[in-house]
């Protein structure tokens, strides 16, 4: 039996180049503090690294009271939006090498959401007013042949866009308005209402017209664009919220 040798052993790989950056940080403790305070750390990170990556290092080796959610760490879990030199984002999807590592990189908590600890906000305020627009299937008895709802593929693409919000709060939380009146219902809400309105199997479109037809509802959007930008699965935001307006001046979805 032969055995295969390779005559040229293939060259090591380059030493991948490591970075010191500066994070500054802002940290608020309401234990100790009366208002928030800004805090830098050096890191040595790769370019590769995610602002994730380097949270993790401050925390384990510098700094264990640094507080921040995270979960999946792959852009699905939506826990760990926040704000990275003044842009919400997920920590998660946010490379270092994508920004300017020559300057300090500033990470604060996501806006317009009661602060708790450090990137820490109470997003409480947020899952209620997606609770308020029935985020599920609302569907009368079974079928005539008691299987499936059956739809079609076009009936599906109707709604494709906004089924993928993760409810990070990245959009809702970029919005002006959301900022300045916490009774609106802010463009993460209307996105996940929209998934349903536009639903052929569903049968509440009607009611969560007559709920999103309010002073705090789609009305309250300003068309600023903000969420669409924020948005870390790249939905168009924006234009779902002119739909659902559209709906409402019809009628019906």
């Amino acid at each position: 039996m032969s055995t295969a040798v390779l005559d040229n052993k293939p060259a090591a790989s380059d030493e991948i180049p490591v970075y010191t950056v500066t994070l500054i940080i802002r940290r608020f403790d309401p234990d100790v503090d009366l208002e928030p305070r800004w805090q830098d750390f050096d890191v040595d990170v790769f370019g590769t690294d995610r602002i994730l990556d380097a949270l993790h290092k401050i925390k384990w080796e510098q700094d264990g009271s640094l507080t921040f959610r995270r979960s999946c760490a792959h852009g699905i879990c939506g826990s760990d939006a926040m704000r990275i030199n003044g842009r919400n984002r997920l920590a998660c999807k946010t490379l270092i090498k994508d920004l300017d590592m020559s300057k300090p990189i500033y990470v604060e908590a996501i806006k317009g959401l009661p602060l708790e600890k450090d990137l820490i906000v109470d997003m409480e305020p947020f899952f209620e007013s997606y609770r308020q627009i029935n985020p599920f299937l609302m569907a009368s008895g079974g079928t005539k042949d008691g299987k499936e709802r059956k739809q079609s593929p076009v009936e599906r693409a109707r709604f494709d866009d906004t089924t993928k919000c993760i409810l990070c709060a990245a959009c809702t939380s970029s919005c002006p308005v959301f900022w300045t009146d916490g009774q609106y219902f802010g463009p993460a809400a209307i996105v996940n209402a929209h998934r349903f309105i536009f639903d052929s199997r569903d049968e509440g479109a009607g009611v969560r017209l007559d709920i999103l037809n309010d002073k705090e509802g789609v009305w309250r959007c300003r068309t600023t664009f903000n969420c669409s930008e924020a948005c870390p699965r790249g939905i168009q935001v924006t234009q779902a919220i002119a739909e659902v307006k559209q709906a409402i001046m019809r009628g019906t979805a």
